[in-house]
């Protein structure tokens, strides 16, 4: 099996993530809504992708310095084999790179497997959403780092450069 490799994601990648999406959640964004956040000019997300399959993403909206961590998800066959680090621990470099001083999301209550992995990345319990998630109303926990990775010198992103 060879690695998983984290890249931003193209329009070609919707089918992808939105399977990825379906294949997760209970409640899932539809392939339309993936398609539109890819002309979402707030918007950047991530693929991980092995042998020519996507099999995680993450995606996240940015203005000025906030972002908020909308989806990350891994198909069930590929977690525990650190894919959600990379792909978290990528798209935080990233969101860190265009100017992101932190991160928030939000996070099922019951989810200790990814609650974990937040904390272990430097995100601290902030508050409650009470009954956050529609399809069985479980609350959710408001995390946030505040201390992102390092600007990197050489990050060049073309629609975001200005001259």
């Amino acid at each position: 099996m060879s690695e998983a490799v984290i890249r931003r994601m193209t329009e070609a990648d919707v089918d992808g993530v939105a399977a990825v999406e379906a294949a997760t959640f209970p409640t899932p964004w539809s392939r339309d809504a993936f398609a539109s956040e890819m002309r979402n000019v707030a918007a950047r997300y991530l693929v991980a992708e092995m042998d020519g399959k996507i099999i995680g993403y993450a995606g996240a909206w940015i203005i000025l310095d906030e972002s908020h961590i909308t989806n990350i998800a891994v198909l069930s066959d590929y977690r525990g084999q650190g894919i959600g680090r990379k792909l978290t621990h990528g798209l935080m470099q990233y969101l860190s790179n265009l100017g992101a001083a932190y991160a928030t999301l939000e996070v099922r209550k019951s989810n200790a497997v990814a609650q974990n992995l937040y904390v272990s990345l430097g995100f601290i319990k902030l508050g409650v959403r009470k009954r956050y998630y529609e399809d069985n109303g479980e609350d959710a926990l408001i995390m946030v780092c505040d201390h992102m990775p390092e600007v990197d010198p050489d990050f060049t992103e073309a629609e975001t450069v200005t001259e």
